[in-house]
């Protein structure tokens, strides 16, 4: 199998709720694929899907009704530490659910964590160690 990631999709309660917070706190913009039903973000070369909870796991054929933490969190990495405290500024002003603060971490590196409408937490960080194209992509 080719190392490669293609679309991570999110399982949403509320399709509204979450397409805004995207929409309008991250400031993304969906695809022309998007429907009611589906709704997705191009990320430097991986799509992020937003679709109904219960539609996703008839899909998967698994029970629906997971709760509490996902044993996953999603992450944007930033240039800098300064990157990292003015966006949390922006969120925090947005009213966004701050889960940790950012600070220096165990492993050289900054960040903290912020959680959307259901839950699904973001680590917004700068790693020190990765390198990026001028696109923001990791080499």
């Amino acid at each position: 199998m080719e190392q490669r990631l293609t679309l991570i999709t999110i399982g949403v309660e509320n399709m509204d709720e979450m397409r805004s917070f995207y929409e309008d706190i991250f400031g993304w913009s969906p695809t022309k694929q998007s429907t009611d039903n589906i709704t997705f973000f191009h990320l430097n070369g991986v799509l992020l899907g937003l679709f109904g909870r219960k539609d996703l796991a008839r899909d998967a054929t698994v029970d629906p009704k997971g709760k509490g933490f996902r044993s996953f969190a999603l992450a944007h990495n930033l240039r800098s530490e300064q990157e990292v405290d003015l966006l949390f500024q922006q969120f925090s002003e947005q009213g966004v659910n701050i889960v940790k603060a950012p600070e220096k971490t165990d492993w050289g590196g900054y960040s903290g964590y912020i959680a959307d409408p259901e839950g699904n937490l973001w680590e917004i960080a700068h790693n020190p160690f990765m390198e990026y194209d001028e696109m923001g992509n990791v080499l």
